[in-house]
């Protein structure tokens, strides 16, 4: 059973965890995929994320395990969630997984954050491969 406000999605990805690993952790490539802003794999380091018309969303890493795992909290203070990148190698590439969850799905504002990055997710991971060349 998928607990509510979840949001899970894997793909595989034919690049090594250490190229996938790179488009997570790097700000230039991950602002060509995602959203601009100062992303690090440094437990403690706060970035904010350019949402375009969601604004800037404040972020704080969690945990690193590197080429492995990568989790922030996203808008902590208004969605109070927290996303969390898995990196499997898996032959010649990655089994990458995104866990998105603790939305509040009895707040109009979460669950509408929830069916939009629902829809959303998807095409954030389809341009991931498409910036790594897949």
């Amino acid at each position: 059973m998928t607990e509510p406000g979840l949001i899970q999605l894997t793909r595989f990805i034919p690049h090594s965890p250490a190229k996938v690993w790179t488009a997570l952790t790097d700000p230039a490539i991950h602002a060509r995929w995602w959203a601009a802003g100062d992303v690090r794999a440094v437990v403690g380091h706060r970035f904010m994320l350019d949402m375009g018309p969601w604004g800037l969303q404040p972020c704080e890493v969690v945990a690193v395990e590197h080429e492995r795992l990568l989790c922030y909290s996203f808008a902590p203070g208004t969605l109070n969630t927290t996303v969390t990148w898995r990196l499997e190698p898996e032959g010649s590439g990655t089994r990458l997984s995104l866990e998105h969850k603790g939305f509040d799905l009895d707040s109009p504002l979460g669950k509408a954050a929830f069916q939009g990055m629902g829809k959303g997710w998807p095409d954030v991971i389809q341009r991931l491969q498409d910036v790594l060349g897949v």
